[in-house]
């Protein structure tokens, strides 16, 4: 895996930031929402549930049903996306 600059992580970060944009209203309609923390080398992205998603029961369903197919159809070279926060599975 070649190690992004600084500035090619803060672009790439960006871009799974707006294609989180499919799953937000959804999240939304429970009143929760999701951010993009960070992403590690191993192309692991870490995210941080908001409002609701942070004790939701469902939130670990989301996070594979929704949010990690969403960013891996668009960004194939994630491996995988992690929750700094919310409920432990």
């Amino acid at each position: 895996m070649t190690t992004m600059s600084d500035t090619e992580k803060q672009d790439f970060l960006k871009e799974v930031d707006l294609s989180l944009n499919e799953i937000r209203p959804h999240l939304a309609v429970d009143g929760g929402n999701i951010e993009v923390v960070d992403i590690t080398e191993d192309m692991v992205v870490h995210i941080k549930w908001l409002g609701n998603c942070i004790n939701c029961s469902m939130s670990a369903m989301t996070m594979k049903a929704g949010v990690e197919q969403t960013l891996k159809s668009k960004h194939p070279e994630i491996q995988g996306v992690k929750a700094v926060n919310g409920i432990e599975i």
